[in-house]
């Protein structure tokens, strides 16, 4: 059976609870903090009984020190140039919570640092809801937003929602930091990309605009390979590939990711017309993690199912408006297999 249980008091007095699910394959920890895939673990195979993501063992440590593992982010994932964006000929002005004055994954406390309410929980399934107020961070308009997590044998298979009283932005990534062996250097495990396009960015990560192919750079992860490949210099991964010109109404292919170690796959398909790679470089997180591990930088690597970075300030990119009445929907897919 589910069990749900207390996890913590947050800082804002909001309880946060905690839901564990078994399939047959998996066994999933999701908390009402930031919708958080806190653990994420095979039942069987040589990885049975380890993690395969990066998390935390107290709702302190959350709050605290996480980067962003396992969470929703939004209301608008990833990066808006200087907190502005344009909204039916309105300047729209955003928080902005980095040193550089850009607005990153939805402000100072995004969807990531709220209590999300578990609505229902299952043996395999778990559904959490979460309202955003109107002019939160500076976004306008009240958005309801629900999120399901169900275990289907060997995948894990998330279905977000959104909804909203007044034209605003949304554009929600689940941001879970994967570890396919276990622990170590994460640019170890072999990648594979359904993509040879990126959306190039300046030094601050803000897009210029420009698609660019990625052919024959060390960005190009059109055939399987290592992130830090032997004998060239590590490059940074944090960058949004394209797969689409729009969102799509399946999940199709976007990455698979094996363990260098473990042999272990993961196949991600979603109906995101983007794919954020990040290597974990700014990873350095103080405390213990799960099975008491110490997750330096590169411990964990992120594939965010998203729309385009900076979409607001880039016409050809995809839109990422909501107008009342329509309701946002992304699926995306987690396969695993041994």
């Amino acid at each position: 059976m589910t069990q749900v249980r207390h996890f913590g008091i947050a800082g804002d007095g909001a309880e946060v609870r905690e839901a564990r699910l078994r399939s047959d394959d998996l066994e999933m920890s999701v908390i009402g903090w930031g919708a958080v895939i806190r653990d994420l673990r095979p039942r069987h195979g040589e990885m049975a009984g380890r993690p395969l993501v990066l998390g935390l063992n107290r709702l302190a440590d959350y709050e605290a020190h996480s980067p962003y593992f396992g969470a929703i982010v939004g209301r608008v994932a990833n990066r808006i140039a200087g907190g502005r964006a344009p909204l039916d000929g309105t300047t729209i002005a955003l928080s902005r919570n980095l040193a550089d004055g850009n607005h990153l994954h939805g402000g100072v406390r995004g969807f990531s640092h709220r209590t999300w309410r578990i609505e229902d929980a299952g043996p395999r399934s778990v559904t959490l809801s979460l309202l955003s107020p109107d002019c939160e961070e500076g976004y306008p308009g009240a958005v309801a937003v629900r999120a399901r997590y169900r275990l289907d044998g060997p995948k894990v298979v998330t279905d977000i929602t959104a909804t909203c009283e007044a034209p605003t932005f949304v554009n929600l990534a689940q941001h879970s930091y994967f570890n396919l062996d276990g622990g170590g250097d994460a640019r170890t495990h072999l990648l594979q990309i359904a993509s040879g396009r990126v959306t190039a960015t300046d030094t601050h990560l803000i897009p210029t605009g420009e698609i660019i192919a990625v052919a024959g750079t060390p960005h190009d992860f059109s055939e399987p390979r290592p992130l830090v490949r032997p004998g060239k210099p590590a490059a940074r991964h944090d960058i949004n590939y394209c797969l689409a010109g729009a969102p799509r109404a399946e999940p199709a292919d976007a990455a698979r990711l094996t363990g260098a170690k473990s042999g272990l796959t993961l196949r991600l398909l979603t109906t995101e017309p983007g794919l954020q790679l990040y290597d974990g470089a700014h990873v350095d997180v103080p405390v213990p993690g799960l099975d008491g591990e110490r997750y330096p930088a590169h411990s964990g690597l992120c594939l965010e199912p998203q729309r385009w970075p900076d979409a607001p300030n880039h016409a050809h990119f995809p839109t990422i408006v909501l107008r009342p009445g329509e309701t946002y929907r992304q699926r995306t897919e987690f396969h695993f297999s041994w």
